[in-house]
């Protein structure tokens, strides 16, 4: 087969790795075979997506095999390690949002470029035939992807020699400090769900923000006082990576948990839970709400109410922005806890008196888009 040049341009690619998703048909037929599966799977819709999908692997690795100055190779999303990324230079996420979220989160320093494809996008003639709306929502919205298995033989060919709309994602540092430990988790292209493990159950915490503090200020001894303290309810002093900072506008919550998201994924779960829409996806603002908060009502003013105020923007008490030197600080007062890091594969462990930082200082990631407009 011919090798493809496009108007005698250089290839900017040339070591790829495919990450491929793992589909549900594939994971219950090994349950099957151990006699785990559930009895009421609908095996013939599962084999349907599964060789859809399969179908749009076979036709990108054809594609790319006319490339013949470009190397590639293939990895199961389930398998994916960071010792795949060696001397790679373009990741292509083949599947949908779940399967790019999954890459995101081995590019810890932001220097490779990733591009999704939808394996299996939203077709109107069969959304037709099985139910009236205008999209399947069994389906990945493919809002991360910039291909899908329709259109991707021009746009990825566009891509290798130099074209397609690169952006720069912002996501989420999040440090977690247990007694004896300090933890950097991913960073976050989406989300952060901060919770009770259990649904049912209350989360307890105390937020509030973060500024850094000189030695001299945070090696005197002897509690704060109420003038010393200014805004600080609590006059705390914590340290995160040895540097020592002021926990100030503190407030203890009852609630749900919390989210915490940038404008990539203000459109995802943050839009069903009743947060903001961020339209400027490069943005460095970050967004968090706090999920049914528990407040007394008349909570009386200069008390509670006032600190809630301040932590809030725009006078959203439980929804609010942080701005781009902000940190928020959490104190987890619950007995478990956990942080959901872009959906529930990735998670960490929270115990009572553990403490985490939030901010949006990971490295952005380097992401194709659909359009320079997004």
């Amino acid at each position: 087969m011919a090798s493809l040049n496009v108007g005698g341009a250089s290839v900017r690619f040339k070591n790829l790795l495919v990450v491929i998703k793992q589909t549900a048909y594939e994971e219950y037929s090994q349950l099957k075979l151990r006699g785990q599966a559930p009895k009421a799977l609908r095996w013939k819709r599962l084999e349907q997506r599964y060789r859809a999908h399969k179908q749009c692997v076979t036709d990108l690795l054809a594609l790319l095999r006319k490339h013949h100055v470009v190397q590639f190779s293939c990895v199961n999303r389930v398998d994916l390690d960071r010792q795949h990324l060696s001397n790679v230079d373009l990741i292509v996420a083949v599947g949908g949002d779940g399967t790019v979220l999954s890459s995101a989160h081995f590019v810890d320093h932001g220097t490779i470029p990733l591009l999704g494809i939808n394996s299996d996008p939203n077709k109107s003639g069969e959304d037709r035939q099985v139910k009236k709306k205008t999209s399947d929502e069994r389906r990945s919205h493919g809002a991360l992807c910039m291909f899908t298995a329709t259109d991707m033989e021009d746009g990825l060919q566009d891509v290798l020699y130099g074209g397609g709309y690169l952006q720069k994602r912002t996501r989420l540092r999040c440090k977690v400090k247990s007694t004896f430990s300090e933890t950097q988790l991913v960073p976050a292209l989406n989300d952060l769900l901060i919770a009770n493990p259990s649904p049912a159950a209350v989360s307890r915490f105390r937020m509030g923000w973060m500024r850094l503090l000189d030695q001299e200020q945070s090696t005197s001894s002897g509690p704060t006082t109420g003038e010393e303290k200014g805004d600080n309810m609590y006059g705390t002093v914590t340290r995160f990576g040895g540097r020592p900072y002021d926990v100030y506008n503190s407030l203890n919550v009852w609630s749900s948990g919390m989210w915490v998201c940038t404008p990539t994924g203000s459109t995802a779960a943050m839009a069903a839970a009743g947060g903001q829409p961020m339209p400027n996806l490069t943005d460095d603002t970050i967004q968090y709400r706090i999920r049914e908060h528990m407040r007394e009502k008349g909570t009386p003013n200069g008390g509670d109410q006032q600190h809630l105020d301040s932590i809030a923007n725009g006078g959203f008490p439980d929804n609010g922005m942080i701005e781009n030197e902000r940190k928020m600080h959490i104190r987890w007062n619950s007995q478990k806890g956990r942080i959901f890091v872009d959906g529930s594969h990735l998670t960490h462990h929270l115990e009572l008196g553990d403490e985490i930082m939030i901010d949006n200082k990971a490295p952005p990631l380097l992401l194709y888009s659909r359009h320079e407009k997004d």
